[in-house]
């Protein structure tokens, strides 16, 4: 890897891209004003406007989702895990057929690994534009997004149609269906009687980390978040790792899949070792930068300043990205 190249898998928080129109909500009044961000993969945009990054596979799919205060995401699923972690804000996130199940508010730094098979939404509760970033399963994140009911008939009602090949189309630009594409089917009855309605201490023990209790507990080591042996158990198809600068090493470390840096916290110096005739390097990430790094090469992390420092780290792990764990 050349340094050019290793440049290229960095993007920065100030460069993201956004999509005003990525998904079927765009036009919904309260939803209409919120941003999507694909950074690593294809993620699960319905609109052919979204921007990708970093197309590589990674085994998963990393996003951001950015809006100002009293705008929702309206409910949704997907076949594999959603996380999120809160980079600026205070956000409410609710779940249930009406979402209105369970909710919870994240604030900085709070991670949220929202189980599978549970319509979800989110809202920016704050006083200032807000973003989470976001961790999806699988290189195809899931195969798309599920939506309630109500939320494509509110679409439809606003221009906005979503057909069965996962597609917007909005009549108001004078779009319509192509020949030989139908509109999204609705989910019925019996299949939404099946959806668990796990209420908020269903969810809370096993599926929402806090901050500062991860800093308190990286304090000599990283602390594995999600994963086999994690504070929150899943086996996602990814591991998440929360590192502080008392856990931090200037050792260097390799993985067998593509690996991804995320500061939440602070400055951090990444350095990587020379392989296959290319030289070292090192770079500089901020807080809301995402940094890919290649498989089975050498690196490390470190904090460059003093102050608060830390960082979510996320690794493939060559589990099939399903429905949440819970063995």
């Amino acid at each position: 890897m050349t340094h050019p190249d290793m440049e290229a898998r960095i993007v920065r928080y100030g460069d993201l891209k956004p999509c005003k129109t990525a998904f079927i909500d765009a036009h919904t009044p309260g939803s209409d004003q919120k941003e999507n961000f694909t950074i690593i993969g294809g993620g699960v945009s319905e609109s052919p406007d979204q921007h990708v990054h970093i197309g590589l596979p990674h085994g998963f799919n990393i996003g951001a989702a950015g809006q100002p205060p009293r705008v929702r995401n309206s409910l949704h699923d997907h076949h594999t895990a959603e996380v999120f972690f809160v980079l600026k804000g205070k956000w409410r996130f609710f779940w249930g057929r009406w979402g209105d199940a369970g909710e919870v508010v994240l604030e900085e730094g709070d991670i949220f690994n929202i189980p599978t098979g549970i319509f979800r939404g989110f809202e920016n509760i704050g006083t200032d534009y807000g973003m989470i970033m976001a961790i999806l399963g699988g290189d195809d994140a899931g195969g798309g997004v599920m939506w309630a009911p109500q939320v494509i008939e509110d679409a439809a009602d606003h221009g906005l149609i979503l057909g069965e090949n996962g597609r917007l189309y909005d009549t108001k630009r004078q779009q319509k269906l192509p020949d030989g594409v139908a509109p999204m089917p609705l989910m019925t009855d019996e299949e939404l009687a099946k959806r668990p309605e796990p209420t908020t201490a269903d969810v809370l023990p096993n599926h929402v980390a806090r901050y500062w209790d991860m800093m308190a507990l990286a304090d000599r080591k990283p602390v594995n978040v999600i994963g086999e042996h994690g504070l929150l158990r899943d086996k996602p198809g990814f591991e998440v790792d929360f590192i502080t600068r008392g856990s931090a090493t200037e050792a260097k470390h390799s993985h067998p899949h593509p690996s991804v840096l995320m500061p939440m916290r602070g400055h951090w110096k990444i350095r990587w070792d020379a392989a296959g005739g290319h030289p070292a390097g090192e770079a500089t990430l901020a807080p809301g930068d995402t940094m890919s790094v290649p498989e089975n090469m050498p690196h490390s992390a470190v904090p460059s300043m003093t102050g608060e420092a830390s960082l979510y780290h996320v690794v493939a792990t060559g589990d099939p990205a399903g429905h949440t764990w819970t063995g």
